[in-house]
């Protein structure tokens, strides 16, 4: 058995990226052991994923480090992999027993990274890596039709958002406008999804929705929201874990993004993917209208 660690200790997007090496090396070596060094923003997601065999959450205090070093100390992995380029994970590494230790060594996309890994590995990358959630379900009752996504989390909302990034929000009448034209201009059913808090707008909405038969599936999980993702037919949304299912599930998404940050270290390997800029709402609506 090789036994390979993983630091990943960040958030659930992140994960996504690393869990197509991780395909990679299950697929090339078919005697390897898993382990991922999680968060606890990402620990029970990551739990979900049978590719993986082992996950260890690490909490991030000096007593809790002292005591994961012991614990894999006892342990001699082939392969280390710091996936997260985390200076505790590092550290944590230092004292561990090991034949290679892997590590991010220049500014790349992440597929990028990805690859170079594989290439240290002796391995070889297949498209198929990048199809990372077939065969996931939850039980959850979804429409029997085809369906749009629309992800209306607190990325369309400036307060409570990244501050420098363009204003995005729209009104009541803006967004109304909005999703009427979007059912004009697509015949599947509309579906919105939000984050963990239910935007106060959609209250205001709501003999709207009802009348148009829009449904809302508001304070699910990252698994439920996996699993609306990956059976729609398209996703619009801000990126982030959103942008990451539909591009693992090779669902045809527009992704917003701001055009301050550098998105495309993250979206190179993107398939069936259009994005469109931030910008005000009524110049976003037009935006994202002409990419259907």
């Amino acid at each position: 058995m090789n036994k390979y660690l993983i630091f990943r200790t960040d958030r659930i997007g992140d994960f996504l990226i690393s869990a197509i090496l991780i395909k990679s090396i299950k697929r090339n070596d078919k005697n390897s052991h898993i382990t991922v060094l999680a968060s606890n923003k990402n620990y029970n997601y990551i739990k979900s994923f049978k590719l993986v065999d082992q996950v260890i959450l690490l909490e991030n205090t000096l007593i809790n480090k002292l005591r994961l070093i012991k614990k894999l100390r006892s342990i001699f992995f082939e392969y280390i992999i710091i996936h997260d380029n985390k200076q505790r994970s590092f550290f944590i590494s230092n004292f561990l027993k090991y034949e290679k230790k892997l590590y991010i060594k220049k500014k790349a996309s992440h597929i990028e990274i990805i690859k170079d890994f594989i290439s240290q590995l002796n391995f070889t990358f297949n498209e198929e890596d990048l199809d990372l959630l077939i065969n996931r379900y939850f039980e959850m009752n979804l429409p029997n039709k085809d369906y749009i996504v629309f992800h209306f989390d607190e990325k369309w909302f400036k307060n409570e958002y990244i501050k420098n990034f363009i204003n995005i929000e729209p009104n009541v009448d803006e967004l109304i406008n909005f999703l009427k034209l979007l059912s004009l201009k697509k015949k599947e059913k509309l579906i919105i999804t939000t984050g963990v808090n239910t935007p106060k707008i959609l209250h205001s909405l709501k003999f709207f929705l009802t009348k148009n038969d829009i449904q809302v599936y508001d304070n699910i999980n990252f698994f439920y929201l996996e699993h609306i993702i990956s059976n729609c037919k398209l996703l619009i949304s801000c990126h982030g874990f959103s942008s990451h299912i539909a591009a693992a599930c090779k669902i045809h998404q527009i992704d917003i993004i701001d055009k301050s940050y550098e998105y495309e270290k993250w979206t190179k390997h993107f398939r069936n993917y259009d994005y469109v800029y931030r910008n005000n709402f009524a110049k976003l609506k037009c935006e994202i209208l002409n990419k259907l």
